[in-house]
């Protein structure tokens, strides 16, 4: 029975279910092509195949679309392989489309055989000409009717190598005045003198998509094969390839059922890996892992976490229209769970000195802190403090209106862990910036010894760092790639003219030292300003952050 709490993709199952599908038959796969690093978009497709599997107790097939040899490397095998285990989730079985070539090319000769595939001898020029409108029907080819020893013998030398690339392709034999387009006698295998990644120079052929797809997920008797709205016209043709197959093969239990869902279109990012290529081509971006990038290698880079991933896909949802998801979304939920696990650090990333009149020149003393106030089981950690002191740019000016919370002239703020200041003046340069701010401390007022002073309240709180003691490191400070929410929607339709110019800089920042034992991988908040990752790249002695993300959504407000 139907839940009304199940999304449509459910229902869909659990009405299978219902009228009579063993629920230990049930299958499902997700198949990338290794053409390019997965990005946000297909961690949907990735949550619903394998959270189905969970979910139903069924297995989960990885499956290599690997049809295209011109474009595919072992190198995106692996980043697959790797983001999906990431993101915490494991399948039954790695196959590929390449494990059943030799299937796909005996099924290919008896669709020859029974007069339903042809060789077309005319150039794909020619071919698209014919094809027709939506409203006009198409034209059949010359050679269509060539005869079955004539297109096997031909089909034999494409598989060969014996002819050019482009020289002939197999057409399915349909009907070319079908209302559907993709009905129209399609291509499903073409000359292509490529090596294989996995099969060498064993082929000199290689299936179509539509061809490789729902026989595949046939032979691995995948019960529901899920793909995104785009495919939904082609799912008359998988019914019709799945009717074709020769009687013997009918055998197999189950019938894969295609069912389409609606894509994940993010704002201010663009999911082509065509246009995502170009990125990296282009040294747009360092590359496929580059933290500004939309792809699951780039957000763990940024210092995404799975859960956050995992939990934006739950609440995006399964639909069955195409809408644009605010990337503000996926940000929030990259807050709401590093929140949880952050611990936190000071770090000034725009210092400007502080020093405290009448505290003690030469003492230094350790203030305990909390690592993470979310967490009671993080613990403490201690910050040494001094007379002088590095806070933010921001947090200071010299004269000040009331809605003005933080240092000003004659007026109070309590430093982060330690005491309540007040600013009594200031030093500037030649050119009139300020470069130094003088401030009193009220020595009664450390944060946690329970006394009347150390529990006045203050409107402003400011994180700081001992200068003595903080530690140079390097931040990279990221902002979104693009500039538009929908990239490429200008008059000339071209995305890289709403390239952000400043989507990356890079600040040489002060840290409280404890920062100097943290490793490649290790998030921090840096309180008052967001969540920092530290990069693969990081060097001992000097620690490389990334921007994850603010602490709150400024980009609405900035927009």
């Amino acid at each position: 029975m139907e839940n009304k709490g199940q999304n449509f993709i459910e229902q869909i199952i659990s009405k299978d279910i219902s009228s009579g599908l063993d629920r230990g038959s049930l299958c499902f796969r997700f198949p990338p092509e290794p053409n390019g690093y997965l990005h946000i978009g297909h961690a949907k497709a990735i949550g619903l195949n394998f959270g189905l599997g969970i979910q139903y107790e069924a297995p989960v097939y990885l499956r290599f679309d690997d049809t295209n040899p011109a474009a595919e490397e072992q190198e995106f095998v692996d980043a697959i392989k790797n983001d999906i285990s990431w993101l915490g989730y494991s399948w039954k079985k790695v196959t590929y489309s390449s494990d059943y070539f030799d299937q796909l090319y005996d099924w290919a000769l008896y669709l020859i055989s029974i007069e339903k595939a042809y060789v077309d001898s005319q150039t794909s020029e020619e071919i698209a000409s014919q094809k027709g409108t939506p409203t006009t029907p198409g034209q059949n080819s010359p050679f269509r009717n060539r005869s079955i020893e004539e297109n096997t013998s031909l089909f034999v030398k494409m598989k060969e190598g014996k002819v050019k690339e482009g020289e002939h392709v197999l057409r399915a034999k349909i009907d070319m005045s079908n209302a559907n387009m993709l009905m129209r006698d399609p291509v499903i295998y073409r000359a292509l003198n490529k090596a294989h990644h996995r099969t060498a120079d064993k082929w000199n052929i290689y299936p179509m998509y539509d061809w490789a797809h729902g026989q595949c997920d046939y032979i691995e008797q995948i019960s529901h094969s899920l793909c995104s709205l785009e495919f939904k016209p082609h799912r008359d043709l998988y019914e019709w390839f799945l009717d074709s197959l020769p009687s013997d093969s009918q055998k197999l239990k189950i019938r894969p059922k295609q069912r389409e869902f609606a894509r994940l279109n993010l704002s201010y990012t663009i999911m082509s890996k065509r246009k995502l290529s170009k990125l990296v081509e282009n040294a747009i971006v360092s590359g496929w892992d580059d933290p500004r990038m939309p792809t699951i290698s780039g957000l763990r880079r940024r210092g995404y976490t799975p859960a956050s991933i995992r939990n934006f896909v739950e609440k995006v949802g399964i639909a069955k229209r195409e809408n644009i998801i605010d990337v503000s979304l996926l940000e929030f939920c990259a807050r709401e769970d590093l929140n949880k696990i952050a611990k936190r650090k000071m770090v000034v990333l725009n210092p400007l000195k502080l020093t405290i009149v009448n505290y003690p020149e030469n003492k230094t003393e350790f203030l305990p802190s909390e690592n993470n106030p979310e967490d009671a089981s993080a613990g403490t950690r201690e910050i040494p403090f001094s007379k002088h002191l590095y806070i933010e740019q921001e947090d200071f000016k010299e004269t000040a209106n009331r809605k003005f919370f933080r240092l000003s002239i004659d007026k109070e703020v309590r430093l982060k862990s330690a005491y309540i200041i007040k600013a009594i003046g200031c030093v500037k340069d030649n050119n009139g910036n300020v470069i130094e701010v003088l401030c009193e401390y009220d020595s009664k007022s450390k944060s946690g010894t329970g006394s009347p002073e150390s529990l006045r309240k203050v409107k402003g709180t400011l994180h700081w760092v001992s200068s003595k003691e903080s530690h140079k490191i390097s931040v990279r400070m990221y902002d979104r790639l693009f500039m538009k929410e929908s990239p490429g929607s200008n008059p000339e339709g071209d995305f890289m003219q709403d390239l952000n110019p400043n989507s990356l800089t890079t600040v040489e920042a002060f840290a409280e030292p404890s920062i100097n034992e943290s490793k490649a991988g290790e998030r921090f908040q840096f309180q008052r300003k967001g969540y920092f990752i530290v990069d693969p790249d990081t060097s001992k002695g000097k620690p490389l952050f990334n921007k994850t993300v603010g602490l709150r959504d400024s980009w609405s407000k900035k927009s």
